[in-house]
């Protein structure tokens, strides 16, 4: 082969390796976008279970504790 087609080859297997790269960077960023969204859902939902626990129970300070 030429220099100039060791170069091309080169460059076109350069460029594959990158383009795997982009398309593993990808998958990586599609699967973090839907554990994000799974853990906004998680916490929306603690957020209120521990609204709810709160108005429930009045103010700590009126309350005895359990030992008494």
């Amino acid at each position: 082969m030429s220099p100039r087609e060791d170069r091309i080859d080169g460059i076109e297997t350069h460029l594959a390796h990158l383009q795997r790269a982009i398309e593993d960077l990808s998958d990586v960023v599609a699967r973090q976008d839907r554990e994000i969204d799974q853990l906004r859902r998680h916490l929306r939902e603690l957020q209120a279970i521990e609204a709810d626990r709160r108005a429930g129970e009045g103010p700590a300070a009126d309350q005895r504790p359990p030992h008494w």
